[in-house]
Formats: C-alpha cells, sequence, structure tokens
C-alpha cells in the first residue's frame, strides 16, 4: 500500500515536472479487444520508441500508477506491454462508442513520460436480454384487430453492430409484431393483434419474442409473453332445453321441488353468472302458484293444485346474466295436474211412482 502511494505521489510530481519543462513525448496507440487472457500482447513499446532493451531495465521503465487498476503492463525483458488484468469494455467505458484506456509509460535517467493510449475493442460477448423473462399482458377479447401493444424492450451493453439490431415473434396466429424505432430509447417490440380474439375457444395465449444482435455469431435473447383474454358478455345464457314437461299431483304439498331448469353462459365472471326469474308472460295464476329459485333454477309449488278446476299450466322462466348489455333468454315449462281421489262420489236418485196391473206379461 506505502509502495503504491509512493509510486502515485511520484506519478504527480513527474507530470507537473514534465509539463513544466515540456519533456511529453508525443501519443503511442494501440487497439486490443476485451477480454484478453492475461499476458496477452498490447503492443512493443521498446519498438515504438526506439530504445534499446537495456535501456528498459537502466532507465528503470515502467507504466505509471493510476487511481485505476493496472490493467496494461510492461515486460523490461522484451519491451511488451502486456495484459495485467482482465479488461471489461463494458464496465470500463459503459455505452460509449469509444473505449480509451490512457497510459503513461515513465523513464528515469534522464526523465522522460510517454502518453500511450490503448483502444479497447468491443467483441460480441453480451446477448441481448429483457428485463423479465416473462412478460403479462390483459386483453379484451373485443378488441379490434389492428390494436397495438407496446412490450419492454431489451438491452445489450455491447456497442455497434454488437448491440440489439432487431426483433423476432415466433410463429403465431393471432400476432405479428412490429418494431419501432423511439428517439434515445432504441428499437422497441410491439405486438400487433392480427385477428380476433376468443376467450371461450382460447382463454390464454403464449408466444414468444426474440431480441437479436448483429455480431458474428449473432446472440439471442428471448421473453415468453402470456396473454390472458379478458372476457366481453358476448354469450347469452342457454337453457338445455327449449320447453320442458313435467307432471305433478294435485296432492303435491307446498315447498315441493316442482321441476330444476338449467342454463350455461360460456362467459367468465359476472357475464357468465346467470340469474332465474319468472317473466311477466305468466299469468297471475301462476305467479302465485309456482316460485324460482333466482340462483339455483328451481321451481316450487307455493300454491294448491287443483286438477278440477286447472289440468295444466304454462310456466315462463327467464335466465339472464350479470354482465353489461344482457340479453334475457326463456324457457316454457309445461305443468300437467295429475288428478288424485280427493273427491267422494256423488249419486243422485230421483223417484216416481205407475200402477202396474197384476196380470201384465213379462217384459211389460
Amino acid at each position: 500500500m506505502r509502495d503504491n502511494i509512493y509510486w502515485l505521489l511520484k506519478y504527480r510530481l513527474f507530470c507537473c515536472f514534465f509539463c513544466s519543462w515540456d519533456l511529453v513525448s508525443g501519443q503511442i496507440r494501440y487497439s486490443v479487444p476485451e477480454e484478453l487472457q492475461l499476458g496477452a500482447f498490447v503492443g512493443n513499446i521498446a519498438i515504438d520508441l526506439g530504445l534499446d532493451l537495456k535501456e528498459l531495465s537502466a532507465r528503470r521503465t515502467r507504466v505509471a500508477p493510476s487511481p485505476r487498476k493496472r490493467y496494461v503492463d510492461v515486460n523490461l525483458q522484451n519491451g511488451v506491454l502486456f495484459v495485467n488484468e482482465r479488461i471489461d469494455r463494458e464496465l470500463f467505458c459503459g455505452p460509449s462508442r469509444e473505449c480509451i484506456l490512457p497510459l503513461n509509460v515513465v523513464l528515469e535517467n534522464p526523465l522522460g513520460l510517454h502518453q500511450v493510449e490503448v483502444e479497447i475493442l468491443d467483441v460480441n460477448d453480451n446477448a441481448p436480454s429483457f428485463p423479465k423473462s416473462q412478460i403479462r399482458l390483459e386483453i379484451s377479447e373485443n378488441m379490434a384487430p389492428g390494436a397495438r401493444f407496446r412490450l419492454e424492450a431489451a438491452h445489450d451493453p455491447d456497442i455497434g453492430t454488437n448491440s440489439l439490431q432487431t426483433y423476432q415473434l415466433l410463429p403465431n396466429e393471432y400476432f405479428t409484431l412490429d418494431v419501432q424505432e423511439r428517439v434515445r430509447v432504441g428499437i422497441t417490440p410491439v405486438l400487433v393483434l392480427q385477428r380476433a380474439l376468443d376467450r371461450e375457444t382460447t382463454s390464454t395465449h403464449d408466444i414468444t419474442v426474440l431480441a437479436e444482435d448483429g455480431g458474428v455469431p449473432i446472440r439471442s435473447g428471448t421473453v415468453q409473453v402470456t396473454i390472458r383474454v379478458k372476457d366481453a358478455n358476448d354469450n347469452p345464457p342457454v337453457f338445455s332445453q327449449a320447453v320442458y314437461s313435467v307432471s305433478m299431483v294435485e296432492s303435491a304439498r307446498i315447498g315441493n321441488l316442482i321441476i330444476k331448469v338449467n342454463a350455461t353462459d360460456l362467459d367468465d365472471g359476472p357475464n357468465g353468472e346467470i340469474t332465474y326469474s319468472l317473466t311477466n308472460h305468466n299469468s297471475a295464476d301462476v305467479r302465485e302458484l309456482v316460485g324460482v329459485n333466482s340462483k339455483t333454477g328451481e321451481i316450487r309449488l307455493k300454491g294448491h293444485l287443483d286438477f278440477e278446476q286447472s289440468k295444466t299450466f304454462m310456466i315462463n322462466v327467464q335466465a339472464i346474466d350479470n354482465g353489461p348489455y344482457a340479453i334475457p333468454q326463456h324457457c316454457d315449462i309445461l305443468l300437467n295436474v295429475i288428478d288424485a281421489n280427493d273427491n267422494a262420489p256423488e249419486v243422485s236418485l230421483t223417484s216416481m211412482s205407475s200402477a202396474v196391473a197384476e196380470n201384465s206379461p213379462n217384459g211389460t
């Protein structure tokens, strides 16, 4: 630690001294790709400075310390600048188009400072990636084709052709992909609805979006887009039968079940929840005679049947869902009343008198 502080202070004194006496030589520039192995060749400082190899040691040639890591160092045996620390261009320079590692090579006796620039070239070492592995969308089934849904963009820390270049959508029946260019944002994927959705047919769609860079070889990242189709109230209730026929003995007790009607609705949530009721088409006698459970569709007797008064009743029931713009559906129940032995026979006698002669023949 003390040695580092010593050399750092000494380097700053050298800089001040060199700047005062105009002893700084011209720049030397090298270019190397990022992610090179330790010890990889950067350049030969002895050849480029026109120095004899013996001078390197004699003049205590070194790469001056800096606040950053010593990414590059010099081999005094052969004058080669070599990679001393792994260089990650994305960490070192971020999204900048140009990435320069400045070095100062110091020699003593006489003092000399040579500025060296090492350009770090980008390699395609990063694949595009999305912020999340899955994107969830909710789209109503009554959404018209042509509707657009912007997705989160992918990110690639590489630059130039190695960075994100395009998006692709794996084949599916309902969506296409539009790639939109946005200022200061870059390219963004936009889903376009190509075909009307039907929740009752398919309630969930899973599609895959691919982000690709332009490097060699091409690197890519994917995101799964899960689309839940929101229900629209586009289906009315449907009874299992349009007309039901049922018979009940006239002696049935109040509360007895006459029939349970059933309607189904393919919609979801409130759009598929059904309420049953008697319609206004029923006579006053029917309304007094029967009642319907609004939730279950059970129709029960709430009055007394009398075969002798009425042998049949026509009951009209309505089913309507709880969604917006609901359309009621109807069914009829024909109730046949069965006679019960609840009345004694009535005998009527009519008498008359007539005289018959005692000698009247048989059959008179």
